[in-house]
């Protein structure tokens, strides 16, 4: 493809060389450049891709891409044989020329964009389920996978890099796909990962204090003002109108919006919210209209409103299953297609139920912070089970501060608290274990600590009562245990499988 065709949707001055160059490849990694290649140069957090542009021309590199003004004079006399173009973003230039590479794939599916601090993976697997159950082929790409029909992809990043999505959203079309929902990270937004197309849906689900740091975003302003980029960039917005934040969210869109909640003004009303347990199952049955008739009764007025269940529990099941409710209306998906699907819809790691045969529950979750933890165990209490059991660690090589807050949030909310190992990276788990007790002592929490996580989940099952709920927190959809450097299988199921076979009822 001539790199004049990759360039038409951007503003940019061609410093040196020629625009009819052929561009094979597009890469912002010098050591995937090959001949024929455009390089982007991006500047990362800890590199320079100019630093790179001598090695990427070296593996045959035509062109290049710069923001960098003083870059760019040392680019163009040291290159003379290579084309160089300025533009006034790398990272959006890199978005834009990603696109214009694979074809524009984003306009031969429906797409759909999940963002929000919780909710986006389980809202993108019940859209998702939804949508198949009404025989649409629908593709996701996520924090924990990517999928394009029977082919699933383990992920890197909530969401991927502009080149490999659009490599993503190239393949789905190609394989007939009729839509795609995929999680929006505000990093994603932050970094432009997802210029370069427009969403036909934007969903907004919460909005809560995290990804506040190094390395992420440096205050919450602008935490919500990358997070609000995603309706700068859809055709609809689809918004959780019950979050505090909402309307700053929604601060300068140029989609038109709709809402989702509990409040009376909600175009998608959610109401007599009910709570169910027993078996080992925890489910929530909530009612829905829709505003100026009830949701999927066309005439309007006087009839009841729809009845859903989810079999996940609690208030956050409900905002994930209006949040699908309203995308997938825009489908003319009928209600109890939604209801089915809702209903038998289960997101590997997101308040998993695990069938035991047992008096008790056992539940997975991938809360990994104490806002979430707080949350998950807040949902719990909801069910008054004779004992609430949490069982968590903590990460290795992340803020010390996060354990003595998730200590503190489990002492606090459950009845015990089984601390243990999780992804202890390169630090000594015993010292991670030693941190999150400074956190659970102050607040007089029963609780034990057994290092190795297996032991731990055999402790708690053994000790599990009728009516107990167990909930293992940290790990959700990761099978694995990361220690110094090198990740050791270990998927919670198939031990909590294991045990079972061992000990049966």
């Amino acid at each position: 493809m001539k790199l004049q065709n990759l360039l038409q949707k951007l503003d940019y001055e061609c410093v040196c060389g020629s625009l009819e160059t052929e561009i094979s490849k597009i890469c912002c990694d010098s050591r995937q450049a090959v001949s024929g290649s455009l390089f982007v140069c991006i500047k990362g957090t800890d590199y320079d891709g100019h630093d790179f542009a001598r090695k990427a021309v070296e593996s045959g590199a035509s062109a290049l891409v710069t923001d960098d003004k003083e870059a760019l004079e040392e680019l163009a006399k040291d290159f003379t044989e290579t084309t160089v173009i300025q533009v006034e973003s790398a990272r959006y230039a890199l978005a834009y020329l990603a696109a214009a590479f694979f074809g524009e794939p984003a306009g031969r599916l429906t797409t759909i964009g999940i963002t929000g601090t919780k909710g986006k993976t389980t809202t993108a697997y019940l859209v998702r389920s939804v949508l198949e159950q009404a025989g649409l082929r629908t593709g996701v790409i996520g924090t924990i996978e990517t999928i394009i029909g029977k082919e699933r992809i383990p992920s890197v990043n909530t969401t991927p890099g502009p080149l490999l999505l659009q490599e993503y959203l190239y393949r789905m079309a190609e394989a007939g796909m009729d839509a795609v929902v995929m999680e929006v990270s505000s990093q994603g937004l932050k970094m432009c990962r997802t210029e370069g197309f427009i969403f036909d849906y934007g969903i907004f689900t919460n909005l809560g204090e995290d990804h506040i740091g190094p390395g992420e975003h440096r205050d919450m302003e602008e935490y919500v003002a990358c997070k609000s980029l995603l309706f700068r960039q859809c055709r609809v917005g689809i918004i959780n109108c019950d979050d505090p934040q909402w309307q700053r969210v929604v601060r300068d869109h140029t989609c038109r919006i709709e809402t989702y909640g509990f409040d009376k003004n909600a175009d998608y009303r959610a109401q007599n919210y009910r709570l169910y347990s027993g078996h080992g199952a925890l489910s929530t049955e909530f009612e829905v209209k829709k505003q100026g008739n009830d949701y999927g009764n066309d005439s309007g007025g006087g009839e009841e409103a729809f009845v859903f269940q989810t079999s996940t529990p609690g208030k956050f099941s409900v905002y994930n299953g209006l949040a699908a409710i309203a995308i997938c209306d825009h489908f003319g998906v009928d209600p109890q297609t939604v209801w089915n699907a809702l209903k038998n819809a289960c997101v590997k790691g997101r308040m998993e139920i695990v069938e035991t045969g047992r008096d008790y529950t056992i539940l997975i979750d991938y809360a990994h912070n104490a806002m979430s933890l707080k949350s998950l165990l807040e949902t719990l209490r909801e069910y008054k089970p004779a004992r609430l059991v949490c069982l968590f660690g903590c990460g290795g090589n992340r803020s010390g501060l996060r354990r003595l807050e998730m200590g503190e949030a489990s002492g606090q909310l459950a009845d015990y608290t089984i601390i243990t190992s999780d992804n202890p990276r390169y630090e000594e788990p015993e010292k991670i274990l030693a941190d999150i007790e400074k956190g659970i002592i102050p607040t007089g929490g029963a609780y034990t600590v057994i290092c190795d996580r297996r032991e731990a989940i055999a402790y708690g099952m053994k000790n599990a009562g009728a009516g107990d709920i167990l909930v293992l927190a940290g790990k959700g959809h990761e099978e694995y245990q990361e220690i110094k450097g090198k990740k050791y299988p270990m998927d919670e199921r198939e031990i909590i499988r294991g045990i079972l076979e061992k000990e049966p009822a």
